[in-house]
């Protein structure tokens, strides 16, 4: 029988812990590694895993290729690349993310956040990626363009607002069925608790239950662009979300 584990997950709580440590509690019939407490992020919402490595005491490492969640989303499984050396049970490690691109994720996390407020639509689809990034809504309006929802997009990450999260109890979210913006996808209920973002002071602009790591402000997305709106149904458009200013001439 397989036993279902819970690691605490540091990155709920603080999206910038880049290092911390974990003690390994089981390795699973496919060599996953399953900590008590990881920074690691693991797939889910939209949101890739996170990789990188894994310190030991003797200084060698072992690296990760891979973040998932197990047989419940509270147990994260990290993935070695082929070849690693596997830990001990109880054997401390320190945990490195791959930063560089967990900040990119993160920056786009926050940015497609920012989409749903400007197109107020309902989601039927969504994946927050390095270089590029897509949220699908339920569109009937056409006047919606790159350029518009660019500069729109551009004037919210200048204004600067606070990004945040709380907990919220499964009755709350039942009874303010309108924070829910996915036509698709339910959050996670039955846990007792649900974890919104935030975007503005006590969620002014924004508020939508979400598991992902964001930004702590607004202005930390930087430069980004809608590099392209494409139709995919009679009334669905997806649009893509990119890094880097609007190209001229687009």
């Amino acid at each position: 029988m397989n036993m279902a584990y819970e690691t605490k997950a540091l990155f709920r709580e603080d999206a910038y812990l880049s290092t911390a440590e974990g003690t390994v509690v089981a390795i699973n019939d496919r060599g996953g590694i399953i900590l008590d407490s990881t920074n690691f992020y693991a797939t889910s919402g939209g949101q890739p895993g996170d990789i990188g490595h894994f310190e030991r005491a003797d200084g060698s490492v072992i690296q990760i290729a891979a973040t998932v969640t197990g047989e419940t989303k509270n147990e994260i499984i990290h993935v070695p690349a082929e070849g690693q050396a596997v830990p001990e049970i109880g054997e401390k490690l320190v945990l490195h993310v791959d930063w560089p691109r967990r900040y990119r994720l993160m920056r786009m996390h926050t940015a497609c956040h920012l989409l749903s407020v400007i197109c107020p639509f309902p989601i039927t689809g969504a994946a927050v990626g390095e270089e590029e990034s897509r949220v699908d809504f339920d569109l009937p309006d056409p006047s919606y363009t790159k350029e518009n929802v660019t500069e729109r997009l551009m004037e919210m990450i200048r204004a600067n607002s606070p990004v945040s999260t709380r907990w919220i109890t499964d009755e709350e979210l039942a009874a303010n069925p309108g924070l829910v913006k996915s036509k698709n996808v339910r959050p996670p209920m039955g846990n007792g608790q649900i974890r919104l973002v935030l975007i503005g002071e006590d969620g002014a602009i924004d508020s939508q239950p979400c598991g992902g790591t964001h930004v702590s402000e607004t202005q930390e997305v930087g430069e980004i662009h809608i590099g392209k709106i494409e139709k995919k149904g009679k009334e669905n458009r997806r649009f893509r979300i990119r890094f880097g200013s609007l190209p001229a001439g687009a």
